[in-house]
């Protein structure tokens, strides 16, 4: 093989990988052991902002209602570090449970206004995503 041919493949994967890294795979769990176990269940005052990390809940205090980040949908915002045309946003999935009623919902919520909501209703509260970790790892939301 010439060096010109190798070169060519060699940036070639370069390319490849890289656009492979630029955006998260969606519903992907996270590889176990890359992080220490959340803690279940964490208290939340309402009309605060609460960061959650994958998995974690946060049970509201002062009303029947638990939140509980499950997973990144999808995520095409820009790496850091990286130079990107458009901003681009992620999209979170949320467990919101009335256990005292025995009611749940899921809502999925954006990072940006413009492929879908950034907030959402349940149990006469008002959940809205505020923030999102560059590793969509965690998830700072307000519930009011």
């Amino acid at each position: 093989m010439d060096l010109q041919r190798f070169v060519a493949g060699l940036f070639a994967f370069a390319v490849v990988t890289v656009g492979a890294g630029s955006s998260v795979a969606t519903g992907q769990p996270v590889a176990p052991g890359s992080a220490a176990p959340p803690s279940p269940t964490v208290s939340a005052p309402a009309g605060h902002d609460v960061t959650l990390r994958l998995g974690q809940e946060a049970a509201v205090q002062g009303k029947d209602l638990t939140v509980r980040y499950t997973r990144v949908v999808a995520d095409s915002r820009c790496r850091p570090n990286m130079t990107c045309i458009w901003q681009g946003e992620a999209t979170l999935a949320f467990l919101l449970k009335e256990p005292g009623r025995g009611e749940s919902t899921t809502a999925e919520l954006h990072s940006g206004p413009r492929t879908g909501p950034q907030a959402t209703s349940f149990a006469a509260s008002r959940i809205e995503l505020v923030s999102v970790s560059d590793d969509g790892g965690q998830a700072t939301v307000r519930i009011s």
